[in-house]
This record gives C-alpha cells, structure tokens and sequence, in this order.
C-alpha cells in the first residue's frame, strides 16, 4: 500500500531494446516498475532503425503501468523525469506529429563515408575542439544531415520550420507536453552535447557546424538545464511536470551520486559506458576519449565527464545466445564460464559495427583469436565475459593519459552487474574494487533525482549522496604481473580486428 504523505517522482527510461517507467519514493526507494519492449529494425546490414511512434505509445504503456502498479493517481506525482538513449535521431513533422522517418539508431552505421567527407583535411578531429567528440557515425549531427538529403522534399520543409529535430528526450517532452498543440520543444545539455552541434563551452548551437552539416536552425529544439521544470504533462499525466531529461549515462553518473571530480561508474548495458567526473572544466582527450556534459542543475555551473563508450558488452552475450545458440538463456552464461579457470587462451574482440574508445575504428569487425583444439564453449563463455573486462581496461587507462586522475573504485550499474564472475574479473583487470550499489536502476533513479530537484522533493545534492547505498563489492585478487600478460595478449587480439572493412576504393578504412 502506497503511503499518500510522501512524494513520488516517476522517471521514464527510454533505452535502445526497451522503455521502462520506475515510480520512487522521497527515499529513492523504489515503488513500482513497468516495462516493454520495442522492436529493432534493420533494413541493411550496419544500419539500425526505431518506431518513434511505436516508442511513444510504449512510453505511454509503462508510466501507465507503473502508476498502477503503485496505487497512485496521477495527480501524486510531484515531477517527472526522462532518461533515454542517445544519439538516436528523430525527425518529425510539427502539425502532424507524425515522425518523417524511422528514427536512426546509435548503433547505425550508415553515416560513416559523410563522416569521413565532413571531416576532409582535418579528419576526426575537424569539430573536436568545439564539441568534444570525434566525427563517427555514432553521433546524431550527421544522422541529421543524412534524413534531410535523403528523404524526399524533407530539407525545404525543414528550412520553412515544418519539421522538428530532436534526440529520443525531446520526441517524449514533445509529445507529454502537448504535441501538436503547445508541445515543447526542448533538449537538455547532455543530450545536446551528443548531437555534435553543440559548443560545450557556450552551451548553444554553433552555427559553423551546422553550415557545414547543412542543417537548418530552425528544426533545433531549445537547450536547456537537466534539471528545471521544461513544461506540464498533459493527458493521463496532466498537470505534472516534466522536470528533467538526461541522457542515459549522464543519469547513472547521477543516480549513483557521482557528484565529486575523480568519482567514477560504468553502466553495463547493451555497451558499456564509462564516465569521470572531471568538475566544472572539460578536459581535451588525446586517447581517444569523449569530453561530454556530466549534467547541469538549473542555474547552476555545468559539470563535464570524460566518457568511454564501448559499443558491445551484454549484446555479446545476446550473440553468444541468439546467433550461436551456445545458450539459451543469458544467465546460463556465469555458470558455464565459471566451470573452467581461465579463457583457454582465447579471445573475442566484439567489433560488430566497428570499434568505440579509445580506437574509434569504423573498420575494425569482430574477431574470435587463440583458438586451438583445447577451447571448449566453456572457454569461449569465459571470452565473452572477459571482452567487457578488458575493453573497459582500455578505457580506465585512457581516463588517466587525459585527465591525470587515477579512479580509486568503480561504481557499477546495469544488467550485467548481477554476473559475480564478470565483475570479479573487472576488478581483478583493473586493479580497483569494484562496487555496486543497492538501487541497480542507477539511470532511472538520476532522472528521478534531477526532476526531484528541480521540484523541491529534494533540497540538493548531499541529500542525494545520503541516499546511496552498497550492495556488493569485489576486491582485486589476480597478481600484477598475470593482470599485465593478459591485457598484452588482449591487445593483440584487438589488432588483429583493424582493417577489416574496405571502403570504396577497395582499401581498409580506418574510422
């Protein structure tokens, strides 16, 4: 029974595979959850595709659900907050609310030959020093510019102001806030940061990138804090506001209350993502690293994170199930790497769409290396666990060539967090502890938190500092030099994935 005293927030988050919607308490307790699924779309081979439509009335599903579920009214919501996947595009018409498209994926491949057109001379780093990040098919700028040239008739229509842009938040602040009749047509800064049109320092759209992408201003969603009441819920929901929206990562650096320069997580989850808090300044990467928004609370100074992406962890393990049928079940996955005592000297480099940090290399494919007649499935389940250990590895180590800031723990969250054996390991590779704590749904919980804030159900951030807990820890047991001679063999592995995709011209391209 739901105790009608207290304050609930309702965080949606609408993730790559699934939207969810989890109801918490004042305490940050969590009080009810719903989830569903929505299909993924590919059309050709490295181009991934959503139904923005399907996605809103799943949405609409789960807080519904939730709500339910938790024995409240509407009308006891005091915010709601939104945390989704990034970089995903949508393009939609204003008076229809009807989207122009499927919305292009992060995943997606298909930007990649743009990408190397845009960047000429320059290369990757041609919009870097702006907006913190590489050009790559990742990002949301190019997916843009690739809808506008390639659907019929869209770019004249985008130039008169009939259609409207935005990354997944603003599609569902859009459609919660009205739609077609008064929607607002907002974007936070972490989700801005990742469209590449953003200038990290300013905070607004830079008119230089989007000559060069050749996107028109007046699709732009407006951008905003994270955490500042954007508009009021409409329908089923109405009258409560929608008071936050963080991307998917910036959320868990939140919810696990990674509010101090040198604190850290990694959210294990279809990738895996690592953020560093790095305070108030963005630190420039040499290694490969994005400098990306941590989050900004209203009027108050943005903080930065570097952050390493890594685009296969847990859909390996879907591919070692799925594709390969060695499972069938995900869990099954611990025990059977568990029953042997190492890898058998194999390793699986997952470079399905290429490599994220700190190599970004579009060219690279995937790579089983090792093999002899010894390895079993049971090696290769080992292989597949220890693929996310170490290119997480890379990444630590790439935190500390940039920032100088050396992370004394791992805060964990995400799907992949309940394997014991995974995140031994983890700790084991990196030599650290690692700590997982009481509320595994560290993303909902951040947009929670931030929507909480801006609405007065809570007073600030050491509030929120109180409220974390730790369920488990592991300690690092592997000896230094075992850690060393398997990172170099891991490494080895990981160049034996380069060059695989030719371009054009017949040649490897290198991303």
């Amino acid at each position: 029974m739901t105790d009608h005293s207290t304050k609930y927030v309702a965080a949606i988050d609408q993730g790559t595979t699934s939207s969810r919607c989890i109801v918490f308490d004042a305490d940050g307790a969590i009080v009810a959850a719903d989830q569903r699924e929505h299909r993924q779309i590919f059309p050709k081979p490295g181009w991934v595709e959503h139904d923005a439509t399907e996605i809103w009335s799943k949405v609409q599903a789960v807080v519904a659900g939730a709500i339910a579920r938790a024995g409240l009214r509407a009308d006891q919501l005091s915010a709601l907050g939104i945390t989704n996947q990034r970089e995903t595009t949508v393009l939609w018409d204003r008076a229809t609310g009807k989207p122009v498209h499927n919305a292009i994926v992060w995943q997606d491949t298909r930007t990649s030959a743009l990408c190397r057109q845009l960047g000429g001379t320059d290369g990757q780093d041609r919009f870097r020093g702006t907006t913190g990040l590489p050009l790559a098919s990742y990002f949301s700028g190019p997916k843009a510019a690739w809808l506008l040239e390639s659907v019929p008739g869209l770019r004249a229509r985008a130039e008169r102001g009939e259609i409207a842009f935005g990354t997944v938040d603003s599609w569902l602040i859009w459609n919660l806030t009205g739609g077609t009749d008064g929607g607002r047509h907002v974007t936070d800064v972490t989700n801005a940061g990742r469209t590449m049109l953003m200038d990290l320092r300013t905070l607004q759209w830079d008119p230089a990138i989007l000559a060069a992408m050749n996107i028109p201003e007046a699709v732009l969603p407006e951008i905003r804090s994270s955490a500042e009441v954007y508009g009021t819920a409409v329908g089923p929901l109405a009258g409560v506001p929608v008071a936050a929206a963080l991307g998917d990562q910036q959320a868990a650096v939140f919810g696990q209350a990674c509010y101090d320069v040198g604190s850290a997580k990694n959210t294990y989850g279809t990738g895996s993502f690592l953020l560093l808090n790095t305070g108030d300044r963005p630190v420039p990467s040499k290694s490969g690293l994005l400098t990306t928004m941590g989050y900004k609370i209203g009027d108050e100074a943005p903080v930065y994170c570097l952050e390493g992406s890594i685009a296969v962890t847990g859909s390996l393990v879907q591919w070692f199930r799925d594709q390969l049928g060695i499972i069938r079940d995900a869990d099954e996955i611990e025990p059977l790497a568990a029953s042997v005592a190492d890898n058998g000297g194999a390793y699986i480099v997952p470079a399905f769409s290429g490599l994220f940090a700190p190599y970004w290399r579009s060219d690279a494919r995937g790579v089983v290396t090792g093999l002899t007649r010894y390895v079993t499935k049971a090696h290769l389940a080992r292989a597949v666990l220890e693929a996310t250990s170490w290119q997480t590895r890379e990444v630590v180590d790439a935190m500390y060539e940039d920032s100088g800031v050396r992370i004394t723990t791992l805060k964990v969250d995400g799907g992949m967090t309940g394997n014991g054996l995974l995140m031994q390991h983890q700790a084991d590779v990196l030599g650290v502890p690692v700590i997982r704590p009481r509320v595994s749904e560290t993303t909902c919980l951040g947009a929670a938190y931030a929507a909480g804030l801006a609405t007065g159900v809570w007073n600030g951030l050491d509030e929120l500092r109180a409220h974390w807990r730790r369920d488990a820890e592991w300690a690092p047991a592997m000896e230094r030099a075992e850690r060393e001679r398997e990172y170099r063999n891991w490494r080895r592995a990981v160049e034996r994935s380069f060059g695989w995709l030719e371009d054009e011209d017949g040649r490897g391209a290198s991303g």
